[in-house]
């Protein structure tokens, strides 16, 4: 059985998903019945030339993991990430990093500033008055 190389797996993964960004930036809005259709053929994404790509009924949505997969591209995750319902960085970031405690010692060190008699008065927080 011949096996593709990393390198043209790369190429083949960035050709479908350059394909994948052309078919949703050039497609169809047809707005009375709700849906929008492929403006042409996409051979790498198996999608014909007006097929409902996006409707508000009865349709089978295209995935972009399955495309790949058919398309015998290894390491998918690797190539598009993990699932939003798994979560990425952004949820990372909410579940890990906003619980940890942080150390403020910058904040210790300022002096407090504290406005003077003679001091300028600022206008409602949007910069000094000027006359």
């Amino acid at each position: 059985m011949l096996m593709r190389d990393d390198g043209a797996q790369r190429v083949l993964a960035d050709d479908i998903k350059e394909e994948w960004r052309l078919l949703w930036s050039d497609s169809i809005e047809d707005k009375v019945r709700a849906e929008g259709l492929a403006s042409k053929s996409f051979q790498l994404l198996f999608v014909e030339r007006g097929t409902v790509i996006k409707a508000t009924r009865d349709f089978k949505e295209i995935d972009l993991r399955e495309i790949l997969r058919l398309n015998k591209v290894q390491e998918v995750e690797r190539v598009l990430g993990p699932c939003p319902s798994v979560g990425g960085w952004t949820k990372f970031a909410k579940t890990v990093l906003n619980k940890q405690s942080r150390t403020r010692r910058y904040i210790e060190e300022l002096p407090e500033r504290k406005l003077k008699k003679n001091m300028q008065q600022k206008q409602c927080g949007r910069g000094w008055l000027h006359l």
